[in-house]
């Protein structure tokens, strides 16, 4: 594209046998903005609308669907990714250096997360859905029946990454996260082989809602924008009217998540879609005034120091009892929410595998893991509400 406009400043010297007038300037500007409207294809046309997710963009051209993807892992803030969708039946139209081409509609994709699973569900996708990893955290029946039957294919079990399996799959698109390790992140072993990964980054948004609109990413893969608008409209209206719910309550109980793993107790970042969900439901997060968007290191004698008397207790690891989380660590029966028994774990719908379908339906509805909250914290504003993630732990 840039040669193409160097070439004309070239033309035009030559014929001028220097720099250009005013009036020749203004000409070849307009002649290489008309110049860099071809290279693209077309003007934009058209932004499909993002309200709450930060880190992705489509851009709608004649010719394409430009998709970028920011912010990927932390510490990437400036690194992005652009992927242009180009319909199988039209030409590849000339693009930046570095653009990854994707043929759309898709018809063969494999998935690396069970979040996208949730995507699968609602926008049915299961014909496309040729290739999975994690099985065994994987909630979603139908799913797991085409593995059964051998329509939809293992590919990677822990971090072992099959690329002969995934190879034979001729995938049209391969979704995958990425932590920024090489050490963990499958995107480069692929890029190295020419398959089409596509890295989202939608476990780096700051709101639950800005997770639960990564359904129109996905859906522009498969030409079906307009059934995920619909999808995600209901999700966020819903959602919000339990927020206007919330501002009824007459106090905000302190809250405290998540337990400590090898030493380590990682709280969610006072920027996390967690912290944001807690806040919604009327909750005020101990952490609140951390600035991070991830998990925050913290040694156990920092947390009690700001959470000993947190009125609950969510997300405590893998327990589902008391007694599994005083073995433990003795010292968790120091923390007021411990001693009253206001301790509650997302892992009502947990598999036998340990699969959790939190991270798969869960993450597509935000209202849903939203109403689980609010009636843990504000019984009286959904007296009649049954859980989906949640449960007591006794």
């Amino acid at each position: 594209m840039l040669r193409k406009v160097d070439r004309m400043m070239s033309y035009w010297r030559n014929r001028n046998h220097g720099w250009f007038q005013v009036g020749q300037i203004w000409n070849l500007s307009f002649v290489a903005v008309f110049v860099l409207s071809l290279q693209c294809g077309a003007a934009k046309a058209d932004q499909i609308p993002v309200t709450y997710a930060n880190n992705f963009s489509i851009e709608i051209y004649d010719t394409h669907k430009l998709l970028t993807v920011r912010n990927p892992w932390r510490g990437a803030e400036t690194l992005s990714f652009e992927y242009a969708l180009v319909p199988k039946d039209s030409p590849i139209p000339d693009l930046p250096v570095g653009v990854q081409i994707v043929r759309t509609p898709v018809d063969r994709m494999s998935v690396l997360a069970t979040v996208y699973v949730g995507h699968v569900q609602a926008l049915d996708l299961y014909d496309q859905l040729v290739g999975m990893s994690h099985l065994n955290y994987t909630s979603d029946q139908r799913a797991l029946r085409q593995v059964e039957n051998g329509y939809t294919k293992e590919i990677q079990t822990g971090t072992s990454l099959n690329i002969e399996s995934l190879l034979m799959l001729k995938s049209d698109v391969i979704f995958t996260s990425a932590m920024g390790n090489p050490q963990f992140d499958a995107h480069p072993q692929l890029q190295r082989a020419r398959q089409p990964v596509v890295v989202t980054a939608d476990y780096m948004e700051e709101h639950p809602l800005g997770r639960s609109e990564w359904i129109k990413f996905t859906a522009a893969f498969f030409d079906k924008e307009d059934e995920a608008a619909e999808i995600f409209d209901r999700i966020s209206s819903e959602y919000n009217r339990l927020t206007n719910l919330v501002k009824r309550a007459e106090s905000r109980p302190t809250v405290v998540a998540n337990a400590p793993f090898g030493g380590v107790w990682h709280v969610p970042g006072g920027r996390s879609y967690t912290a944001q969900a807690i806040a919604d439901a009327g909750g005020d997060y101990v952490f609140s005034d951390d600035r991070s968007v991830g998990g925050v290191p913290k040694d156990f004698e920092s947390v009690y120091f700001r959470a000993g008397s947190a009125n609950f207790w969510l997300h405590p690891g893998p327990s589902r009892s008391l007694a599994s989380l005083i073995e433990l660590d003795e010292r968790f029966n120091r923390f007021n929410a411990f001693e009253e028994g206001r301790v509650f774990n997302n892992t009502l719908r947990v598999n036998a595998n340990g699969g959790n379908d939190v991270w798969e339906r869960g993450t597509l509805h935000p209202e849903e893991v939203l109403a689980d909250l609010i009636a843990i914290l504000h019984p009286k504003l959904l007296p009649k509400h049954k859980f989906v993630y949640y449960e007591r732990i006794d």
